[in-house]
């Protein structure tokens, strides 16, 4: 997609983060934007703050909670109610639990990341891509991923990565039909990278329904803040880059104009990551180091 000017973007997860700063990037390149986010005061903050930066700036905030179908689909009722077309669904909402060993997991840990991160992404393919699809315009569905799943998945991190793998297939799967029924339609997956992030997704646990409240205590040093990691990764003398926000989002955009199925920053790395893990598999063994690296 070549140009975003009056175009309507849809961005989940949006009071915070990565989805905050592609609205931001959305409404600079002239988008409407539409924010959703379960976070009712932060949402109506951010869409506040983001029209106050940009002139002129169309937004609206849509309080959504990704992991139930109802809530989507009135999201996309609203959206397609006011504006009468969807041109990019962002499915950037995401959640993640304690690092732990997988038997230390709770069933209420699967429920609730799956539910958030893996049929969020569903929920909102199934209430947008008909519509979408419907109206014969040209449009993008890009999917939040990870790197840590759907590319190298960190051994702590199973219920985190097993989701974001997830989303990296069911993108691969949706592109290709789109691309299969000649539709206007294409899915592509974002991989926020090029260095820590400091978003809300260290901290997600403050959005955790308390009927999906963990069934047992958390694991020592299994939770932490961004300034907790970083402090600790200091003590032990590894200085980690940060990215900034604003400008992995414009990558990102940059990556839509292009038409790029995986947008990522450094993504030529992971040839050589995906095919040493290939190797491994192809010689019967597991691709996952012992410990925390992937």
């Amino acid at each position: 997609m070549k140009d975003f000017n009056n175009k309507v973007a849809v961005v989940t997860g949006g009071a915070s983060g990565v989805g905050k700063s592609l609205a931001r990037a959305f409404l600079k390149q002239g988008a409407k934007v539409v924010l959703s986010d379960v976070e009712a005061p932060a949402l109506e903050a951010t869409a506040a703050e983001l029209a106050g930066e940009v002139e002129g700036a169309v937004i609206r905030s849509i309080v959504t909670d990704v992991s139930k179908p109802e809530s989507v689909n009135e999201l996309a009722d609203a959206v397609f109610g006011e504006f009468g077309a969807c041109h990019v669904l962002c499915n950037n909402a995401g959640v993640s639990v304690t690092n732990c060993n997988v038997w230390e997991t709770t069933p209420n840990d699967w429920l609730w990341v799956h539910g958030v991160n893996v049929r969020g992404v569903v929920h909102g393919i199934q209430a947008f891509v008909p519509r979408m699809l419907e109206s014969g315009e040209e449009g993008i569905i890009m999917n939040t991923s990870s790197g840590d799943g759907g590319i190298s998945p960190l051994a702590d991190q199973s219920v985190y990565a097993s989701s974001k793998a997830g989303v990296s297939i069911i993108t691969e799967c949706l592109n290709a039909q789109l691309v299969g029924q000649q539709s206007k339609l294409r899915a592509c997956i974002f991989y926020p990278s090029g260095g820590i992030l400091p978003t809300g997704i260290w901290t997600t646990r403050r959005n955790r329904p308390a009927e999906l409240a963990r069934e047992k205590p958390v694991p020592a040093g299994g939770e932490m803040t961004f300034d907790e990691f970083m402090e600790g990764m200091k003590a032990i003398g590894v200085d980690l880059p940060v990215q900034d926000l604003d400008e992995l989002a414009e990558f990102a955009l940059d990556g839509l104009h292009k038409g790029d199925f995986v947008i990522m920053i450094g993504r030529e790395a992971m040839e050589e990551t995906l095919v040493e893990r290939a190797r491994k598999l192809a010689r019967g063994e597991c691709p996952i180091e012992a410990g925390l690296h992937g």
